[in-house]
């Protein structure tokens, strides 16, 4: 029932060829920023085939457009897969300091969805991936942020 031409923030379609996008695709999207030009990317490791973002750059160039040393989550995420992705996101860039402020604050991690579907993220997301390792991370904070 879903129609992919209508979730251009998630999937990419070209031709009779659709594909999810990455979380790191998803940067601007989720945090506002439209206009966000997508950094170089990182030197390809001799063994892999895929180039890795760098999103640090991404997110440190969304702190200095907002003009603070913070990432303020400034609209959550209108589906659960966004509000994952925020966080996944977030704990990528070492903001730990605002993961509590969006899961506690802004009621994110209230949801019991969320959790559910960060867990069955993280058992899809093959082993030493950078998504889940971010994915894993935000799940360590679970118990310690109280849910």
């Amino acid at each position: 029932g879903a129609h992919l031409e209508k979730l251009g923030s998630l999937v990419e379609i070209k031709g009779s060829n659709a594909r999810l996008l990455p979380v790191a695709e998803r940067a601007a999207y989720l945090f506002g920023k439209e206009g966000l030009r997508e950094p170089k990317p990182k030197a390809k490791k001799a063994k892999s085939q895929q180039l890795a973002l760098d999103f640090g750059h991404i997110l440190n160039q969304l702190t200095e457009e907002q003009g603070t040393e913070d990432i303020t989550v400034t609209q959550t995420g209108k589906t659960v897969l966004d509000r994952i992705h925020q966080t996944m996101l977030l704990f990528a860039s070492g903001r730990s300091d605002a993961l509590p402020r969006f899961l506690i604050e802004d009621g994110v991690g209230a949801d019991q969805r969320f959790w559910t579907l960060a867990q069955s993220l993280s058992a899809l997301y093959p082993p030493g991936t950078e998504e889940k390792r971010w994915i894993d991370g935000v799940l360590a904070r679970k118990k310690g942020l109280g849910f």
